[in-house]
């Protein structure tokens, strides 16, 4: 019998509206409307066979639903990550501690930055965005981290967007979800690469729940794409969470418990 994944979430902090940004502008943010979004996509995870676990948030940590960022957990450890912005390094006691339950710990260490966003596990390869969070320290520590559980690592590029998962996602071990205009296809020869509708420049995230997709419902023609292609796709409204730059990867940790 196999287990249902484990989804590690945290919730909406009330203050959101001091969330770092880089490449969007700053909005009003609405928080009850942020947290009921929340609230809904951790439903929909539920319905996609996921154990939701939600950690609480409190006001000095406004970027904290962004949990994908503290820690990359593989099947065999969790690498609790050392954010590129220094007001996200508090958030990573409490996701050590919830994750001490289920893996073995390791950790990125100074002067090494390192986002959870900007690294991509597919199979036993693991992609490391090269962006603004994520130095060339960070990659060299990652790869020390992954290589004896048999990972190859590779950096690759990210160009006019945060981090490497708001450029390319996997929707399974054989097909990406990808904007070509923020990362090179060339660096990821031998997927099937599904380039995302031209109009919807942010529709190249997407969270893969064992065979099934979760997915911002802001994008309905790249959703139309997966869908032509056989991938069962459920969508949810996360714009409001999407002001403070974030996406449906970047709100839960999902592993095998």
């Amino acid at each position: 019998m196999v287990s249902e994944p484990i989804a590690l979430t945290r919730a909406v902090s009330p203050a959101i509206a001091g969330c770092e940004l880089t490449h969007l502008p700053r909005v009003a943010i609405d928080v009850r409307k942020a947290s009921a979004q929340h609230a809904e996509y951790e439903r929909v995870l539920q319905d996609l066979g996921c154990k939701v676990r939600r950690l609480t948030a409190g006001s000095d940590m406004p970027d904290s639903v962004f949990i994908e960022d503290i820690a990359v957990v593989l099947d065999e450890v969790a690498i609790l990550t050392r954010p590129g912005a220094e007001s996200r390094r508090a958030e990573s006691p409490g996701v050590a501690e919830a994750l001490h339950s289920y893996r073995p710990l390791a950790g990125i260490e100074p002067p090494a930055t390192l986002d959870g966003g900007d690294v991509l596990v597919v199979g036993r390869s693991v992609y490391v965005g090269c962006s603004g969070r994520t130095n060339s320290a960070g990659v060299h520590q990652m790869r020390q981290l992954v290589a004896p559980f048999g990972y190859a690592l590779r950096p690759v590029s990210v160009r006019g967007c945060l981090h490497l998962k708001s450029a390319v996602t996997a929707a399974s071990d054989e097909t990406l979800l990808i904007n070509p205009a923020w990362a090179r296809t060339e660096e990821f020869s031998g997927f099937d690469l599904i380039d995302v509708d031209p109009e919807e420049a942010h529709g190249a995230n997407i969270v893969r729940v064992m065979n099934r997709l979760l997915y911002s419902a802001a994008f309905p023609r790249t959703r139309e794409r997966l869908e032509r292609r056989g991938f069962e796709v459920a969508a949810v409204d996360v714009s409001e969470i999407a002001k403070a730059e974030g996406a449906v990867t970047c709100c839960s940790l999902i592993f095998k418990a």
